[in-house]
């Protein structure tokens, strides 16, 4: 079994899951299950994106493929690069926010069309399978595994499109100094990912005041792995935000298809109530829009979004399964509470780095703070943030949770896990697309006590029934 194939990408700890092999046969199969005949390919900063991609590369170029190698970049510039050029298929090397040693492959079609399991990963999946076989038996007799294939290699870089895009259509171009006040100042923590390999060129071009962390891409993770969900990875971003005075801190992941925002005051902002804030400022550019959400929490984006003359809808959770709802609805923008934002103008692809742009546009645009653009929405509808647990029995823990409170839910859908609503209260339990986890949502209306109660007893109930342990 391939357990690195998940439900909408490819990742696994390097050699036990992901080694050259793989990346090989994944390069052929490519080729023969979706015809790719062009090929972008691009690496985060990861120390075995290089073994990966020379394998990969080699794998595509035997089954006829030619592929250009756009280097160290983001997800999103993968992403560009598909929706803008001639490729048939693009593929990003990256593990993401996951620990150093593991890495994994993100996949779209030309047009930058997204791949899941729906929609021909496990396909891939089984040819690898198959091609991983036949290596194994060539070797065994002694036989060579296949002919060099006759198509290209070429290096290339999209990234000043890339970047004249983003500031075009975040509005950034047009943003002039207000007389009488300061510039916006800004931390920016890349991480030692990749995002400051396009900070830099973004930063030269704003009218804000930068701070700049950790922007060298190194893959050993000196400052630790970047992930800003995790609470000990937000102190070096807080603290900075508080020492400068900035108006505003913002993280990334490894491969910057995530951003994560801090108010003035260095307080971690969720990412659900950013969700609220950018469907507000789309909508204000295209009222009317569809604003699709994931399943986890959405009472507060669904409220937002029906005042700003939005339509808002449910979506499931995962970057693939979004954009092919994006897709099917020509959804203006969506957003989940992970920190994925994906806006239609962008191939209905997820960006790191349009978020940022246009909340700094709106706070300079507003004169106000994002703690204030926060605050009310914040306090109308408290959450729990995504508390996960590690159990052995999943499926049968989910039925147990179900059973205990869908007889007093006044609705109930089973879209992604188990999401019930009550008068003033709702919760979604889930299974991760890609760790052995149960992972755990609940929102109120305006009631932080009950939010915290109700949190509380559900998690209880999963420890006392199914012996679930903090992750």
């Amino acid at each position: 079994m391939l357990f690195c194939f998940k439900a909408y990408d490819i990742r696994g700890r390097v050699p036990d899951a992901l080694n050259a092999p793989l990346a090989h046969a994944l390069g052929r199969a490519v080729v023969e299950v979706f015809g790719a005949r062009r090929v972008a390919v691009g690496r985060d900063a990861r120390l075995s994106g290089p073994l990966l991609r020379d394998a990969l590369t080699k794998g595509l170029i035997v089954a006829g493929a030619s592929v250009t190698d756009i280097g160290l970049c983001g997800t999103e510039e993968i992403y560009y690069a598909a929706a803008n050029q001639p490729f048939d298929a693009g593929i990003m090397i990256t593990g993401s926010h996951n620990p150093a040693d593991e890495n994994g492959f993100k996949l779209v079609r030309g047009g930058a069309i997204p791949v899941s399991g729906d929609s021909g990963l496990f396909a891939l999946r089984d040819r690898v399978k198959d091609l991983l076989a036949e290596a194994r038996a060539h070797a065994a007799d002694g036989a060579h595994a296949e002919a060099g294939g006759s198509a290209a290699l070429h290096e290339a870089s999209f990234r000043a499109d890339y970047v004249r895009w983003l500031l075009e259509y975040s509005g950034a171009t047009r943003l002039e100094p207000v007389a009488g006040r300061k510039p916006l100042k800004i931390v920016a923590d890349a991480g030692n990912g990749c995002a400051g390999l396009v900070l830099r060129d973004l930063m030269a071009a704003l009218p804000f005041d930068f701070v700049s962390l950790h922007m060298e891409p190194d893959g050993t993770f000196p400052n630790g792995v970047p992930n800003p969900l995790l609470p000990e990875r937000r102190a070096a971003t807080a603290a900075a935000v508080r020492e400068a005075g900035a108006d505003m801190g913002v993280a990334w992941d490894g491969d910057f298809d995530r951003c994560f925002f801090y108010d003035n005051a260095g307080n971690f902002i969720e990412g659900y109530y950013c969700i609220g804030l950018l469907a507000q400022e789309l909508l204000r550019r295209v009222p009317g829009g569809k604003i699709v959400h994931d399943t986890r929490v959405y009472w507060n984006t669904s409220e937002v979004a029906l005042a700003a003359h939005g339509q808002p809808i449910m979506g499931k959770t995962g970057h693939a399964f979004m954009k092919e709802r994006m897709r099917a609805e020509d959804a203006l923008y969506g957003g989940e509470m992970s920190a994925h934002h994906y806006f239609r103008d962008f191939a209905y692809c997820d960006s790191g780095m349009l978020p940022w742009l246009l909340v700094a546009g709106l706070l300079h645009r507003t004169g106000c703070s994002l703690a204030d653009l926060v605050a009310e929405r914040m306090a109308a509808y408290p959450c729990s943030g995504e508390i996960n647990r590690r159990v052995q029995d999943a499926p049968g823990l989910m039925k147990l949770v179900r059973d205990q409170y869908a007889g007093h839910a006044v609705y109930e859908d089973s879209i992604d896990g188990v999401n019930l609503e009550f008068a003033d209260w709702r919760f979604n339990l889930r299974m991760s697309n890609t760790e052995p986890l149960l992972r755990l949502n609940v929102e109120t209306r305006v009631n932080r006590a009950l939010l915290e109660s109700k949190t509380e007893e559900i998690l209880l109930l999963l420890k006392e029934k199914g012996g679930a342990v903090p992750a």
